[in-house]
């Protein structure tokens, strides 16, 4: 019973969460008790919270939504924590809040009053929960960063900015300044980014130090905390890998720089922001790898493949990719582009910016600094002689305008917009003064779209709290519920393969095919609530049901479908 207390034992027995046996079996097996029945699904830990919150009198807290404080970790001896599994989160006044796995442990409580002078306000934790947040909370010094940079290997990682086609080799460049720590740390975040497939890389300045957090499958982690003393060098050597201005620091920049790793290049886009206590850096990550795939390999629902398949197999039109940002629009719009593009077609991109490069497609980056804006470029590229034309964002009446009247004379045009839904779009448009009859007659086909985090297929768990009813009212129709749902939520503690429970994202798509009767709705006037319902009788299938189909495969969680979209 390594680390578990014996009135824990006798609390859970009488509380009927164990039974003797499954305890003995827990014990038989080695290791930390508690965690061997979370993993073996005998004990549930929201049960467990609820227990030994209203047993002990303290209340639970998630740790993955809190950031212990740097006074209130200096008070208590980093192996003291770690061998008790307690985490200081703040101190006010003589006040410490701790996270400990064990609240029953008075002794313990005892001592932290002693040595901290303090009173000591404890929360409860799980001690899985507790081991990941100590690791997180006292690896983050001046110290554990030098060692992890340290352990860079020059070789993995080749860096230079955008202009240089093939990159640098960043084993040259090291050499030529091995003393420099924000190179060295520079190398580290991006490294680590890839390494942890993050779309986004955040560097901010704080009171007494540097936040790093990298953006994986949507959600933002904190990785590190180097001293705010390498701030203004790290700017720098970001802003000289993009090639903008070092000297600067007080306007807003973006620039571009390419690295080479495992042999493939990638491109980052920096944008540079002065905010209180130094300058904020955004780092996207833009893997060409990633970025345009087969249709037909994307996990969409077979409705809605047939509706994008449809859309871009026509001769002239526009097709549409709604949603918010982040969303993969543009992964979409690029896949649908590599599945038209021959050597037979003429393809031209007007972007703000290029994010993905790709062969054989004549790609034009907006510069309304110089003069070329989206509805500039447009027309210069009609005069290209082009059949297929994407335009990275409709921002505009008069780039609205220049794109329906392109679908209109005979060319294939892909596009994004922002709104909340596939119907919405229509509205939209119309709202931007552009005639009903030129929507209904150039549209072809409109994609909602959201990204969803998958479930780790290594650790997820059953869900089985979850009733028939609950399900009809969220949106489940009755055909499904008729076949049976297996649901399954995330392992909030992780593993090895995953973060949180989730590894990568999948694309939950809503596709509205304009049909001819939603064509004489359109021109009509009707109402957005009218077409949806037109559509859904026609077969449409909303995000809310997409995702719920994709959460009786198993493929996500219930939970993160209620995140991503909105009821019906």
């Amino acid at each position: 019973m390594v680390g578990v207390s014996t009135k824990i034992k006798r609390l859970l027995l009488n509380e009927g969460l164990v039974s003797a046996q499954e305890w003995q079996t827990a014990i038989d097996k080695g290791g930390d008790v508690i965690e061997v029945l979370l993993n073996d699904g005998v004990l549930e830990e929201n049960a467990l919270m609820e227990v030994f919150g209203r047993s002990a009198g303290i209340p639970p807290i998630d740790l993955r939504r809190v950031t212990p404080d740097s006074q209130a970790l200096e008070v208590v001896d980093k192996d003291l924590c770690k061998e008790h599994c307690i985490l200081p989160l703040s101190k006010n006044g003589d006040i410490l809040t701790v996270a400990v796995a064990d609240p029953f442990n008075v002794i313990l409580f005892d001592d932290l009053k002693r040595m901290t002078k303090c009173q000591v306000r404890a929360m409860f934790a799980h001690r899985r929960m507790l081991r990941v947040a100590l690791d997180a909370a006292f690896d983050q010094g001046a110290a554990q960063v030098q060692e992890m940079m340290n352990e860079v290997k020059s070789a993995e990682l080749l860096a230079a900015p955008e202009e240089e086609a093939d990159g640098q080799d960043l084993e040259s460049v090291m050499h030529q300044s091995e003393d420099a720590p924000a190179v060295k740390l520079a190398n580290l975040i991006v490294l680590k980014a890839l390494k942890e497939r993050a779309s986004d890389i955040h560097i901010e300045p704080c009171e007494k130090e540097i936040q790093v957090r990298l953006r994986v499958d949507g959600r933002l982690r904190k990785i590190m905390s180097p001293p705010k003393s390498l701030l203004p060098a790290l700017s720098s050597r970001l802003k000289i890998l993009a090639s903008l201005d070092i000297a600067e620091r007080n306007k807003p920049q973006d620039g571009k720089f390419r690295i080479r790793y495992e042999g493939r290049s990638i491109d980052f886009r920096l944008s540079i922001l002065p905010v209180v206590g130094g300058e904020k850096s955004v780092i996207r990550i833009l893997d060409a790898g990633s970025a345009a795939m087969s249709l037909d390999t994307l996990g969409w629902e077979p409705r809605s493949l047939a509706d994008i398949t449809k859309a871009i197999e026509s001769p002239y039109g526009m097709m549409l990719v709604t949603g918010p940002t982040g969303s993969g629009k543009s992964t979409t719009l690029y896949s649908c582009v590599q599945e038209v593009a021959t050597p037979e077609v003429n393809v031209t991109t007007v972007e703000d910016p290029v994010e993905f490069r790709m062969d054989g497609i004549n790609q034009v980056p907006v510069n309304p600094k110089r003069g070329l804006t989206f509805a500039g470029a447009l027309r210069s590229i009609l005069r290209q002689d082009p059949d297929i034309v994407l335009i990275g964002e409709i921002r505009d009446k008069e780039t609205a305008d220049i794109a329906i009247k392109a679908a209109l004379t005979g060319h294939l045009v892909f596009s994004t917009l922002h709104t909340n839904n596939a119907v919405a779009t229509i509205t939209r448009l119309v709202d931007m003064g552009i005639d009903p009859f030129m929507v209904s007659s150039s549209l072809l086909c409109i994609a909602a779209q959201r990204l969803g985090r998958r479930l780790c297929t290594n650790c997820k768990l059953p869900q089985t709290d979850v009733t028939n009813e609950y399900l009809a009212k969220i949106g489940m129709e009755a055909e499904d519920l008729a076949q049976g749902v297996e649901l399954f939520k995330a392992n909030v503690e992780g593993c090895a393969r995953c973060n949180g429970g989730y590894r990568g994202r999948f694309a939950v798509v809503e596709t509205l095919s304009i049909t001819a009767d939603i064509r004489r709705m359109i021109i009509q006037g009707k109402s957005a609530a009218e077409i949806k319902e037109q559509a859904i009788s026609e077969g449409m299938l909303t995000l809310r049901r997409v995702g719920l189909l994709n959460a009786a495969r198993g493929v996500t969680s219930l939970e993160e479908v209620l995140r991503i979209t909105i009821d019906d």
